[in-house]
């Protein structure tokens, strides 16, 4: 048996009865593939806590009824909101919310919502690992990476040697002055306004040491590591979970208009989405954090915000240059912010957080020389992805939805985590789609990469769907 992992959410009417409950229940667990004893607990609202009914479903469970308070309650974002649930008990949504409330941290819906005459019930189980990241896929050796998001063939030739050349100085402490001053220059911004770190994921965990936002809102699917360091220092999140039948695509109004941090990555990663407009979603009082580190990918940077420094609110935007110049070893990103939010960051960074080959890197790769090179990179990227799309569109069962715009596409296939198994055993390692919310064990995340590496990737796909 598995272990009691799901809270089951529970809405209902005075006088309900407890067959009516747990014939929901059942159904509800049945569709998921679960059973009775994989719940952990039933949570309603407060004031329904006491129903006889539903003491008696719990018991019948053999697990204890949580209750939460419509305030509680009411501060839980749902997918289904309704004016009559809010008239009724003081909040949105009973079933939902509490079940979210009561799962484990980052806990999220499995399933929609269900009802009887008398009830609602809603599922929630533990959240996506978010500490799960492509580089997992490519340990064991001898794969054939379509897993990491890295441009193959690289670092250049010229700028392994441009960081060869830096071990003599290693016996210095390092110095970014120079470095600060090329990236600044490289997107027309005053050296105040940035801020060098080691890769990108270290600008998350500033940010989330730094700021105090009252309603964090994270826009999923996207990197996980903003959410993980925002709950590791404590805050709560809000998930926007953005929908496939809409492309992945940011929709008007998604973003509660409360949300003071707002968090997004452009173009997503795993969805591959360029999302246009997203300056529309700054505000004053808000700090608005957009992640850019595929961004290099697309030809032009178009939709970049990284040059704007006019719009209300803090525009944060993170860069990395660990995906076009192949330097993930190295750990070298900025952050372009406002000057006073620079400075609040760069006071929580331990001294020297970057290496001087890293500081190299970052001055060598904001050259115009380098930038033309990245720029003509983006355009040999377009063919490759163009050829990788059409291919998977030729199999049956394999989705993409939406318009992929950067080094990677996402697919959806049923029984993608099979699949996944059975390519690795082929020699091929894609990225799995179920550690990032709002997704699940049937997507898959597969790189851009030459045209022959794809063609004996999709030869292999399709020995597999087809039979």
């Amino acid at each position: 048996m598995n272990h009691p992992s799901l809270t089951v959410g529970v809405g209902a009417r005075s006088g309900v009865a407890a067959a009516e409950l747990l014939g929901l229940i059942d159904a509800a667990l049945t569709a998921l593939g679960r059973s009775r004893g994989e719940v952990a607990r039933l949570a309603t609202v407060t004031t329904r806590a006491g129903e006889p009914g539903l003491l008696a479903a719990a018991r019948a469970l053999a697990v204890p009824l949580v209750g939460h308070s419509a305030e509680e309650l009411a501060a839980v974002p749902v997918p289904t909101p309704s004016d009559v649930v809010l008239a009724a008990t003081g909040t949105p949504g009973v079933a939902e919310a509490a079940a979210l409330l009561s799962a484990a941290p980052g806990g999220q819906l499995l399933a929609a919502k269900r009802k009887s005459a008398s009830a609602t019930v809603a599922v929630a189980g533990p959240g996506p690992d978010l500490r799960h990241h492509g580089d997992a896929e490519v340990r064991t050796g001898g794969l054939v990476d379509l897993a990491v998001n890295v441009r193959t063939g690289t670092p250049p030739d010229w700028l392994r040697e441009h960081l060869a050349a830096t071990l003599a100085d290693l016996a210095a402490y390092p110095d970014g002055t120079a470095a600060r001053a090329a990236v600044a220059a490289r997107h027309g911004r005053p050296v105040e306004e940035v801020l060098l770190t080691a890769g990108a994921a270290e600008a998350f965990v500033l940010l989330a040491r730094v700021l105090r936002p009252r309603h964090a809102v994270v826009v999923h699917p996207q990197f996980t590591e903003p959410e993980a360091a925002l709950r590791d220092a404590g805050h709560r999140v809000h998930r926007v979970l953005l929908s496939p039948a809409d492309g992945f695509r940011l929709t008007p109004g998604a973003v509660p208009e409360a949300a003071d941090l707002v968090v997004i990555g452009n173009p997503t990663n795993p969805t591959s989405v360029l999302h246009p407009g997203l300056a529309e979603l700054a505000r004053p009082g808000r700090t608005l954090v957009v992640d850019e580190a595929f961004v290099d990918t697309v030809p032009g940077e178009r939709e970049s915000l990284a040059a704007v420094r006019d719009l209300p609110g803090e525009v944060v935007v993170l860069r990395s240059l660990t995906k076009t110049w192949g330097l993930a070893g190295l750990r070298i990103g900025y952050v372009l912010a406002p000057a006073d939010l620079i400075a609040r960051l760069g006071a929580a960074q331990p001294l020297w957080p970057v290496s001087t080959p890293a500081l190299a890197a970052a001055e060598a790769c904001s050259t115009l020389a380098a930038l033309a090179e990245a720029e003509a990179a983006t355009h040999t990227l377009a063919g490759q992805r163009a050829h990788l799309l059409r291919g998977l569109a030729a199999l049956p069962g394999i989705t993409v939805h939406g318009s992929p715009a950067a080094s990677f596409v996402l697919v959806h296939t049923p029984g993608a985590a099979e699949l996944r198994t059975r390519l690795r055993a082929a020699g091929f390692a894609l990225r799995r789609g179920d550690t990032f919310p709002g997704l699940g064990p049937d997507w898959l995340r597969i790189a851009v990469r030459d045209e022959a590496t794809s063609d004996r990737f999709l030869d292999a796909l399709s020995a597999l769907v087809r039979n």
